[in-house]
């Protein structure tokens, strides 16, 4: 689940760099910028970038939950079992 994530910097109109500025504020603007690189790159359409990203957010959730660590399954933690069964609803 835990993907290792490289900076790259990128030259924006000031107007965009504020309202990222606010973003960051919230902590969603990485977030924001990973997911439209992602759906450019994919190709893919805004329901399915949306849909891969909503499973993609429960997934972790799911998997940073401190209860589900604690319960093991076949060895594996549950939440690294529901995480991996979640990510193969992506489309």
């Amino acid at each position: 689940m835990e993907k290792k994530l490289i900076p790259y910097s990128v030259y924006l109109p000031i107007e965009y760099h504020t309202k990222l500025k606010e973003l960051a504020k919230q902590r969603k603007a990485s977030v924001l910028i990973r997911n439209a690189i992602g759906m450019l790159i994919d190709g893919s359409d805004s329901f399915t970038t949306g849909y891969n990203s909503g499973l993609q957010d429960a997934a972790k959730v799911i998997y940073d939950c401190e209860e589900a660590q604690m319960i093991a399954v076949k060895g594996k933690d549950l939440g690294v079992v529901l995480s991996e069964r979640i990510e193969e609803l992506k489309k």
